[in-house]
């Protein structure tokens, strides 16, 4: 664990399941497990519940008569939308109209807002609008989040927090939790139904312990962080810096990718001006000089992040994230191509340096759930 500067209070339990705490965000983070199986791991939260600790996601609290303002200018999303008990999933850009950050927001009540974010500049971005309003910025680091997720989720909650089944999508509340201040959250990075269930650092430990032995029987079980590569890759999630520039940089520029090369345009409230960005972001549309887009491929043969892409002889992409499910039987990837690849079909090849070369074809993403009725599913 090297640059860490931030501590999960479940740090012990990860090390008991064999991680090395790797660092991410300046938090060591269960990564991996030696214990366990990535495989059995997906398959809980496809068809049951795992439990992750997601605590090195950054909670930047906003408050004050001038916090909204300062969330408008920073981020992509209308605030007079976002009503307290809601949240919305945003973008940041810097002053190019480049992606720098994405978030959750969270309305707490008129004046108090939470945002969550990983590794980007959000934090800077926030404080920066700050700037001459009327608000207050606090970094929280005692706050855990605990991201129970998958179909079973809900029914093991239900039977602690009342309410619970009836939450909405990207919806919140504050509750209770074995007796302890929660909020629990109908949000998650899995395209599962899921929860993120936020309480102080010194709860955190009891709450994982139950949930996994109280829903042992139910199968659910401790996931390590990079089962998420798995969801994330069938479920169309990006993950700041891991599918952007900043790790796969431009022959003769510098890094910053635009929300209609990321497919994150949709961020964007209809009409919006005044954010950071906004200017360049709508001058650069149909300017794109790739796309985020999917591969299937064939076999079982899961290649290697920065994978190239070919088509022929010429390289024309890369891999930024794959897998292989057990569940579905596909081998797919999340990919940086040109913007004529962006479709359903075109036949390339990655070729993998452990593997060798790997037919792939063209596809649109997301390859689960296509219509994201399992995350919003009402019953």
């Amino acid at each position: 664990m090297t640059n860490s500067w931030r501590f999960s209070t479940l740090a012990d339990r990860h090390r008991a399941l064999g991680s090395d705490l790797e660092d991410w965000s300046g938090m060591g983070t269960a990564w991996s497990y030696t214990k366990g199986d990535p495989d059995a791991e997906y398959m809980a939260i496809r068809t049951k519940a795992g439990l992750m600790d997601v605590s090195g996601l950054k909670k930047v609290h906003i408050t004050g008569a001038g916090a909204s303002h300062v969330i408008e200018r920073a981020t992509t999303r209308n605030m007079e939308k976002l009503m307290p008990g809601r949240s919305v999933y945003a973008t940041m850009l810097n002053d190019q109209g480049k992606f720098v950050d994405d978030c959750v927001i969270y309305r707490l009540a008129p004046n108090s807002f939470m945002v969550v974010h990983g590794s980007g500049g959000a934090h800077e971005q926030l404080t920066m609008a700050a700037t001459g309003r009327d608000v207050s910025i606090r970094f929280d680091d005692n706050t855990h989040d605990l991201s129970l997720q998958g179909p079973l989720a809900v029914d093991y909650l239900e039977k602690h927090v009342p309410g619970i089944r009836q939450l909405p999508y990207f919806a919140h509340m504050q509750t209770s939790l074995f007796g302890k201040p929660a909020m629990i959250s109908r949000t998650g990075y899995t395209g599962e139904r899921g929860y993120e269930l936020f309480v102080r650092g010194q709860d955190a430990g009891m709450i994982w312990d139950r949930i996994l032995d109280e829903g042992k029987s139910m199968g659910i079980i401790p996931c390590r962080f990079t089962t998420l590569d798995m969801l994330r890759t069938e479920s169309y999630l990006l993950f700041f810096p891991y599918d952007n520039s900043e790790m796969y940089p431009f022959e003769n520029e510098g890094p910053g990718d635009t929300l209609w090369e990321l497919g994150l345009d949709f961020t964007v409230s209809p009409g919006k001006t005044g954010f950071r960005g906004a200017e360049e972001h709508y001058r650069l549309k149909g300017k794109e000089r790739f796309k985020i887009w999917g591969l299937k491929l064939e076999g079982k043969n899961v290649p290697g992040n920065g994978a190239p892409v070919y088509k022929g002889e010429k390289q024309v992409g890369v891999v930024t994230q794959a897998m292989h499910s057990p569940l579905n039987d596909w081998t797919i990837a999340i990919a940086r191509l040109p913007v004529d690849c962006a479709n359903d079909g075109t036949r390339l090849e990655v070729r993998c340096g452990t593997h060798g070369p790997i037919a792939a074809t063209t596809h649109s993403m997301p390859f689960y759930d296509v219509e994201k009725k399992r995350r919003t599913a009402k019953d």
